[in-house]
């Protein structure tokens, strides 16, 4: 695996996407595409990354395919959201996660005006 990611990466490729700013989000950084926030870093303490998945099948699928890398807790049973460990994915995994969640989120103009966004495995 490639070096681990930072926090510095999160941002870096999170602020290239169209429309998007960071703005705290229960006291660690967030980041909002039009004042939705598609991707939160939690605390030190808590650990990893909060991304959105499409849906709560995607989220289960990501938990089963991959438990050293995608968890969750109880805060966000029912949310279609899960958390990343950092240090077990590499960049352009993050650049996935990350994509995949500013287009759950972002609101369909957004995506329309952007149509180079897109899933990195063409869907």
């Amino acid at each position: 695996m490639a070096l681990v990611v930072t926090e510095d990466d999160v941002r870096r490729i999170a602020l290239e996407l169209p429309e998007v700013i960071e703005k705290p989000s229960y006291g660690t950084p967030g980041f909002r595409v039009k004042d939705t926030l598609f991707l939160r870093i939690r605390s030190e303490a808590e650990g990893g990354l909060v991304v959105f998945t499409e849906d709560l099948g995607e989220k289960e699928a990501l938990l089963a395919s991959d438990p050293a890398t995608f968890f969750t807790t109880p805060h966000y049973d029912g949310h279609a959201s899960v958390i990343v460990h950092l240090e077990e994915v590499d960049v352009d995994e993050l650049t996935e996660l990350i994509t995949d969640s500013w287009l759950v989120k972002a609101p369909p103009k957004v995506r329309k005006d952007h149509p180079e966004v897109g899933r990195v495995d063409g869907a």
